[in-house]
């Protein structure tokens, strides 16, 4: 007797159109964001841009209505086009990994995957790291979709065969046996499948033994390892291109100002003419059924363009409120936290808030950030304080950094330094902090 057959009515909760383009434009940068803007004016007769002089009158129109209202400054955005001829910056502008994201997205478009899949499939990849790794539990992704984590597991696999390969891995030896799998009876595959730990410490005699192969085997298939991407997430995007800031955040007595830096971009409002002939009414029904269509979307282009800025603004307040110390100046210490604390401050969607903090820079009194640096986990000490794991792992990498390279401190001595100034961890939380920074043992770490 074969399996019983059972029908089951599930409720998924969908996007509208509107929800879908207000999450797309905030997911991208400034630079794109402008981009995309000049192709929605060029595709849809509807949207026209605000004459320069028009800007200047409107300009006034707010000052003065501001001048009437009880408003705090972080809802004013100002143009802020003149402020990188003005300013010398304190730091270098960091390298923009964003586009690996928008780029990744573009091939799932290219897939046989459907609305759903591809929707959960972009939920996966703005959940990954900046070294391409996937940055939380998959089954807290399935939650979001009120699936399993086995229903979404298929969809984690095709993103892992995208280019670059190995992106969404949950860890080095998964990352690794993906750029493998059409090697399946090499002797490297073997290595990575079944000797990996032993790989990872250079348990060279170890590995001879229980391959059975010979030293310049081994040798070749050691060296075709290392020539495996290990962070796919790196090294993708343009080196020569320098970020632009969505944000700039400056001090102005005791309140912090906020404008979000877009002054630049066309400002956009319905095209008048249609405005009128709609007004008129003098159009047969098939051009009015058009022209309320690329109305319904000329205005929710411009509402999404609205809500990108005032999200942005939320969140960026929201971090500097939860990390009071940090940007009282003390830049050695974060807070804990998550971007579900963010989340439920401002009262928005967690998926909303990831994409508002990745790839997204702020121009501080500082430097530059990614807004996802102001994201740490917490840890809680023997001593029952909890700390941001961010605390713990810059104290270590001052550890690192300052040891003798001739005799490098292994991780037991790691522990007794971290204890010296404070901060009391069990052996294997240190050493899994070190490897998350990319510091290897201190036997490789050795200088001669």
């Amino acid at each position: 007797m074969g399996p019983a057959l059972k029908q089951i009515q599930t409720q998924k909760q969908r996007l509208a159109p509107r929800q879908v383009l207000q999450a797309r434009l905030l997911q991208l940068n400034t630079l794109n964001l402008e981009q995309t803007i000049l192709e929605e004016l060029e595709g849809n007769p509807l949207l026209e841009e605000v004459e320069s002089e028009e800007s200047e009158e409107q300009e006034v129109l707010e000052e003065s209505a501001i001048d009437d209202l009880d408003i705090s400054l972080e809802d004013m955005y100002s143009d802020e086009s003149t402020y990188y001829l003005s300013e010398e910056k304190k730091e270098m502008p960091l390298p923009d990994r964003h586009t690996l994201i928008e780029n990744l997205i573009e091939q799932l478009k290219d897939s046989e995957m459907d609305d759903r899949d591809r929707e959960i499939a972009e939920e996966i990849l703005w959940n990954t790291n900046e070294r391409g790794y996937l940055d939380t539990d998959l089954i807290l992704v399935a939650d979001r979709f009120d699936l399993l984590e086995d229903d979404i597991t298929p969809i984690l696999h095709k993103i892992q065969r995208l280019e670059p390969v190995g992106i969404g891995s949950r860890n080095l030896e998964e990352c690794l046996m993906i750029q493998l799998e059409d090697e399946e009876d090499s002797l490297s595959h073997k290595i990575i499948h079944t000797c990996f730990d032993d790989f990872m410490h250079k348990r060279y005699d170890k590995l001879l033994d229980r391959l059975d192969c010979s030293e310049s085997e081994l040798h070749d298939a050691v060296k075709h390892i290392s020539h495996l991407n290990p962070r796919p997430g790196e090294g993708y995007s343009d080196k020569f291109q320098t970020v632009i800031p969505d944000l700039i955040v400056r001090e102005d007595r005791n309140d912090w100002v906020i404008t979000t830096n877009d002054g630049g971009l066309p400002e956009l409002r319905i095209s008048q003419d249609y405005e009128e002939q709609l007004l008129n009414g003098n159009i047969n029904n098939d051009a009015k059924k058009f022209i309320k269509e690329k109305m319904d979307s000329a205005n929710w282009f411009i509402e999404a363009v609205h809500q990108r800025r005032i999200t942005m603004v939320n969140v960026m307040r929201s971090i500097i409120e939860f990390q009071p110390e940090w940007f009282a100046g003390n830049m050695d210490f974060l807070r804990p936290l998550k971007l579900q604390d963010v989340a439920d401050k401002i009262e928005m969607d967690i998926s909303t808030i990831s994409r508002s903090t990745r790839g997204k820079f702020v121009d501080t009194p500082f430097g530059i950030f990614e807004l996802k640096h102001y994201f740490t986990d917490s840890i809680e000490l023997s001593d029952g304080r909890v700390l941001g794991t961010f605390i713990i792992k810059r104290a270590l990498k001052g550890i690192i950094k300052s040891e003798d390279k001739y005799r490098p401190l292994n991780d037991d001595a790691l522990v007794e330094q971290l204890e010296h100034k404070g901060y009391t961890l069990a052996r294997r939380t240190v050493a899994k902090y070190r490897d998350q920074m990319g510091y290897p043992v201190a036997r490789l770490r050795k200088e001669i």
